[in-house]
């Protein structure tokens, strides 16, 4: 397993980035977590979605072993509240349902009940 983190930000959350990815993925998932800001975001989500609004989270998978997650702190932390967590919290919220795109879920109940276990498990608040 190799977890890579980047970052445009000061700084990101510290969180347990490394469990969560073998949790959800396995041990020899290989992913880039990059933290990027509003018009990195948004300009990603134009040229591979598609769609012109400045998202929270994006995944792209690369390959069955390989895949990369984009967050946008800015937008997390404005989202936060919602949601009555942290933006730390929230930002790990992102990051599980992240890998659970990246695992092959789609947005449904069954993905709902999956990143609600892993809020637990993991104390994201």
């Amino acid at each position: 397993m190799a977890l890579t983190i980047h970052s445009s930000a000061r700084s990101f959350p510290n969180l347990p980035y490394d469990k969560m990815l073998h949790a959800i993925l396995g041990k020899s998932y290989n992913l880039s977590l990059v933290f990027v800001g509003a018009t990195r975001a948004q300009a990603l989500n134009q040229t591979y979605r598609k769609a012109s609004y400045i998202p929270n989270v994006l995944s792209f998978p690369l390959s069955p072993i390989d895949g990369e997650i984009y967050i946008t702190p800015r937008i997390a932390s404005r989202e936060c509240k919602k949601f009555n967590m942290t933006p730390e919290g929230y930002m790990g919220y992102l990051f599980i349902h992240g890998l659970l795109h990246l695992k092959g879920h789609t947005h449904s109940d069954t993905m709902d009940a999956l990143e609600k276990k892993y809020v637990r498990l993991f104390k994201l608040t």
